[in-house]
């Protein structure tokens, strides 16, 4: 997609064009004669916020999964940190995927976990930490930020909606990952919750310096944590720019979000 003439200053200073780290070059992607990805066109900058929109399978989800090597493109380029993500050993997308963190919109706890355990699972099985004073710093720094320090010893049942997906934030940030992904990160909460999460999600990327996809129905989400939104509609990025931009366009498509 060419870029506009205008485009907003951004709001984040480090949402500033940097280095490419997600590059997506003519992704088409089908599932029988369901065309679901028919030529999608992406650049994410290093500490760049993008928000993608787009109504229910319309193919935002298959676009991260494209990303991570989870599906495999029909065709065009998916490149992450310059590497080629469909030609990666299965050795190569383990390490990648290191380096990325997921939310998904159920916050994927453990439940038979404490909050403490569901913490270091991912420190001891993924990054094979043993020093227990390392992974209790990791663990009381991440729920420090998060505003959570008071629930390491309860259970996920115990805490409500917008806590799990405190603790899941937490949890996917604690192996400090380049890369966020969020599938409807407020989905299901209230609008003050929701609102909380989203400033939450803008916190730790500029404490963190991550560059984050935010899928998302949410327009305050959108609006809270965009650098770049990009609209999704037939398997096409049809719109992108700032929010305000976004909310200024005339597309009968992208008005239909507002």
């Amino acid at each position: 997609m060419e870029e506009k003439d205008t485009i907003e200053e951004p709001k984040h200073p480090s949402s500033k064009k940097k280095e490419v780290v997600i590059h997506i070059k003519g992704l088409k992607k089908s599932f029988g004669d369901h065309h679901v990805l028919k030529h999608v066109d992406l650049d994410v900058h290093r500490g760049e916020n993008v928000v993608i929109l787009g109504k229910s399978g319309t193919g935002k989800s298959v676009t991260i999964e494209c990303i991570v090597g989870m599906l495999v493109p029909d065709e065009g380029e998916v490149k992450v940190f310059g590497d080629d993500v469909p030609e990666m050993t299965e050795k190569q997308l383990k390490e990648l995927r290191t380096k990325i963190g997921f939310l998904f919109q159920s916050g994927a706890l453990y439940d038979s976990m404490t909050v403490r355990d569901n913490l270091e699972f991912p420190l001891t099985r993924v990054l094979r930490i043993k020093d227990q004073a390392e992974i209790d710093k990791r663990v009381e720094e991440v729920l420090d930020g998060v505003g959570l320090m008071d629930a390491i010893d309860k259970m996920p049942s115990d805490l409500s909606g917008g806590m799990r997906k405190r603790v899941g934030l937490a949890r996917t940030l604690i192996v400090k990952p380049e890369i966020m992904l969020y599938d409807e990160p407020t989905t299901g909460l209230d609008p003050i919750t929701s609102r909380e999460i989203s400033q939450l999600i803008l916190k730790m990327q500029k404490k963190y310096k991550t560059t984050s996809i935010i899928i998302t129905h949410d327009m305050e989400c959108a609006e809270i944590t965009a650098d770049r939104v990009v609209v999704l509609n037939d398997g096409e990025f049809v719109a992108e720019g700032s929010f305000d931009e976004i909310k200024g366009s005339k597309d009968e498509f992208v008005e239909s979000f507002f």
